[in-house]
């Protein structure tokens, strides 16, 4: 039986996971930006996603061989969209810093994520207006957004020359507009694991437990993040030579890469960003028919543990009051959409 409460804690666990997922690449040296993304991309977006299924689920090449066509073309279709958000997310943290650029990102995620599926199904009305939880739930959606609004206010009074001593490419203007894309592009995930349910259906019907059918839709909705993000990091590779930096050579400016090091925080970052989804799943299997949700609650829980980590980075001097205000109002949302979920 689903158990909101236990899928609440599950949204957490991912939500830790992709805040810290940067954390590791900020201790890569010698590789390029392009170098970096698509080495830890490669066990987000390919190792993990298959060797997690694989393991954790029942008949996974059975499950995709019989998954219809038009359903695996819509999950690598939006997946290769979500590859777009997921690119210019890299370049947000660059702008942006870690906490910022994850306020301003993630905001559009959660509103275009949590609202446009049922918009689409036709049945935003049932899941949202028409029932207390709904209404709750949307007040709880309501709150997140005031939230993610007094974080992206503290970044932006947040002086400048500050913020360059902490983010070396900190660029207030060209940050937004990256993270204003990355925000609208990156909402596609959900509408990618909203075309896998049938997927779902095949997986539990082949055996797999109820907190694991949705890690053969991630090995699909992955792979097309994976063909956009490889694309990009190719052509880059190939412009500015640096493909040499994956055997140590780099030029004389820069410090030879310690290989050893660099592939382990890549893996690591790549295994952190795809653990986000694989708890995501997990905490989706119990929310029920307000499943939906699940969105606002994923965003929610990136964007504290996101503001945390920019106050370990040192992101947040001399607006902390307000970037408090700011968590203070994403985890009463939490506990609002939560107490929605409980009325249903």
């Amino acid at each position: 039986m689903p158990n909101p409460l236990i899928g609440v804690f599950y949204h957490w666990l991912g939500g830790l996971s992709s805040a810290s997922f940067y954390v590791p690449y900020r201790g890569v040296r010698g590789w390029n930006w392009e170098v970096l993304w698509l080495t830890g991309g490669l066990f987000s977006w390919l190792v993990a996603p298959w060797l997690f299924a694989a393991v954790m689920t029942r008949d996974l090449a059975g499950v995709l061989a019989q998954t219809p066509a038009p359903v695996a073309g819509l999950c690598i279709l939006f997946g290769a969209l979500w590859g777009f958000g997921g690119l210019t997310y890299g370049l947000t943290m660059r702008y942006l810093g870690l906490s910022l650029g994850m306020a301003v990102v993630l905001g559009l995620c959660t509103v275009f994520g949590t609202l446009i599926p049922p918009i689409v199904t036709g049945d935003l009305a049932a899941k949202l207006l028409d029932t207390a939880s709904g209404r709750t739930i949307l007040l709880g959606l309501a709150v997140t957004v005031a939230g993610i609004v007094v974080v992206a206010v503290a970044g932006s009074r947040k002086d400048a020359a500050d913020k360059a001593a902490a983010i070396a490419e900190f660029d207030f203007r060209k940050g937004i507009g990256v993270a204003i894309f990355s925000g609208i592009m990156s909402s596609c995930f959900a509408f990618g694991l909203a075309a896998g349910e049938p997927v779902k259906v095949l997986s539990a019907a082949a055996g797999t437990g109820p907190l694991w059918t949705g890690l053969p839709v991630l090995c699909l909705v992955m792979f097309g993040g994976l063909v956009t993000n490889a694309l990009w990091c190719a052509w880059l590779i190939l412009r500015n030579r640096s493909g040499a930096q994956w055997l140590g050579r780099a030029a004389a400016t820069v410090e030879r890469p310690a290989l050893a090091r660099n592939y382990l925080l890549a893996g690591l970052g790549g295994t952190l960003w795809y653990l986000q989804f694989f708890f995501y799943t997990m905490g989706e299997s119990q929310m029920g028919r307000l499943g939906f949700s699940s969105w606002t609650l994923h965003m929610a829980s990136i964007i504290i543990f996101g503001t945390l980590w920019g106050f370990a980075l040192r992101e947040w001097k001399g607006v902390r009051a307000t970037v408090w205000a700011g968590i203070a109002l994403l985890v009463g949302a939490t506990v609002i959409i939560g107490y929605g979920n409980s009325l249903a």
